[in-house]
């Protein structure tokens, strides 16, 4: 049966400090682009009825170094929108806001988790049928991918704070018993 794949992509400057990247488009560092190249050599010969990719350059420059070929580019695959949080990090936001949780609380001038939700069910409707023609892939970015792992398995939202999902790192989303969904495969290093 078919999968849809997960790729997060590779490292940015960003990515590497913990910093809150949604709409600031940064290329990959040198180690992210190792990493979208050993992506490609985990899916390598694997056949794609589509390529879904968010519109970031980090995201697309992944798929390029994976060799795959992009066959819709869609803002339901853009990183959370962290508003203000734009650039910070967990421990700054923290400093001046005890206790906050992205996964609960959003972002002021930005995504709350239900908006975040919203999207990611979209687009998981859309990949679920491609699914009819194969696998499909999805590459994109860390929060909006832990939450597209949520909602594949019936959680809320919130649920993606439970699923590390690290730079560049494959994961696919199945079935069980016919059509029950299942995380096949999380976070695995390519």
């Amino acid at each position: 049966m078919a999968e849809i794949v997960l790729i997060r992509h590779g490292q940015t400057e960003w990515s590497a400090n913990g910093r809150h990247t949604s709409y600031t488009d940064l290329p990959l560092t040198s180690e992210g682009e190792r990493q979208a190249r050993a992506a490609g050599e985990r899916v390598a010969g694997r056949e794609f009825a589509a390529v879904l990719s968010s519109p970031r350059t980090r995201a697309l420059r992944t798929a390029e170094l994976a060799g795959l070929r992009v066959t819709e580019v869609t803002e339901d695959l853009a990183e959370w929108n962290y508003g203000e949080y734009e650039g910070i990090t967990t421990p700054e936001i923290r400093s001046g806001r005890p206790g906050w949780s992205l996964w609960t609380d959003g972002c002021p001038g930005g995504e709350s988790p239900e908006q975040v939700g919203e999207r990611l069910d979209r687009i998981l409707g859309r990949a679920r049928e491609l699914l009819s023609a194969g696998d499909v892939a999805l590459i994109g970015h860390g929060h909006c991918l832990r939450v597209a792992g949520a909602r594949w398995i019936g959680l809320p939202p919130a649920a993606g704070g439970l699923l590390r999902l690290d730079t560049a790192t494959y994961s696919a989303l199945g079935f069980e018993h016919g059509d029950d969904p299942v995380l096949a495969s999380w976070n695995a290093r390519c």
